[in-house]
């Protein structure tokens, strides 16, 4: 059998293609290891002690692997953050109205469900994000890079829901006396993380008990009344 050179080529190219996708792939995974071992012993052990070496072991890595893959310490912080939020290391890079779960929120045309639907993504939210932020807090009255982290991180929460909030203005259901501003100010402060820790965890509110109130709460207070509610 006689191999021309254009299939010679194309072979090679396939190769080639094959070779850049397998590297792509072992570098998520990677990555994917050394975010989920920087949330691990940032929770265990605090920031000023989870030295670069010591999540470098725990992922099971090279030292220089660790540094290639963030911005030092407060990036690793912030990518592990950022997936506690998305739900996953390889969620993170996908925009948040993207997400499946917001993607339900937005498409739901009845807002009742809309604002229930909101609040069941809140106890996994705090559940996996929460010892994050203590640690970033913890941290952020002695590192200016990590004061502008936390900034950032509630920046952009407030900033997507402004953009809740809108959708809802847009749709013409929430109450006259309240805008799209004064609505996203109350979503955040309803779903703030101090609610979640002040009647989960310290007052011992099952999951379930938290995520009625939040829905609870927040239909009362965006949606004008009607005879019957759910």
């Amino acid at each position: 059998m006689t191999v021309s050179f254009s299939s010679m080529s194309e072979i090679a190219r396939a190769k080639r293609r094959y070779d850049s996708t397998n590297r792509r792939v072992r570098a998520a995974e990677t990555r994917t290891r050394i975010v989920e071992a920087a949330r691990r012993v940032f929770v265990e052990l605090g920031y000023a002690r989870a030295t670069i070496p010591r999540i470098a072991a725990e992922a099971g890595v090279a030292v220089e692997t660790v540094y290639r893959s963030a911005a030092g310490k407060a990036g690793l912080l912030e990518a592990a953050v950022l997936a506690a939020v998305a739900g996953g290391v390889e969620r993170s890079d996908v925009p948040v109205e993207r997400r499946p779960a917001i993607r339900q929120i937005i498409e739901e045309p009845d807002p009742r469900r809309q604002l229930r639907l909101y609040a069941a993504t809140q106890p996994g939210i705090w559940s996996r994000v929460g010892p994050l932020l203590r640690v970033l807090d913890a941290a952020a009255a002695t590192d200016d890079a990590l004061q502008a982290l936390r900034t950032r991180q509630a920046e952009f929460r407030h900033a997507g829901l402004r953009r809740f909030a809108g959708l809802l203005a847009s749709r013409d259901v929430l109450r006259p006396d309240i805008s799209a501003d004064r609505a996203a100010d109350i979503i955040w402060t309803v779903c703030a993380q101090a609610n979640y820790d002040a009647l989960v965890l310290a007052r011992g509110w099952s999951r379930d008990e938290y995520e009625r109130w939040i829905g609870d709460t927040l239909i009362h207070a965006l949606l004008p009344p009607r005879e019957t509610d759910e």
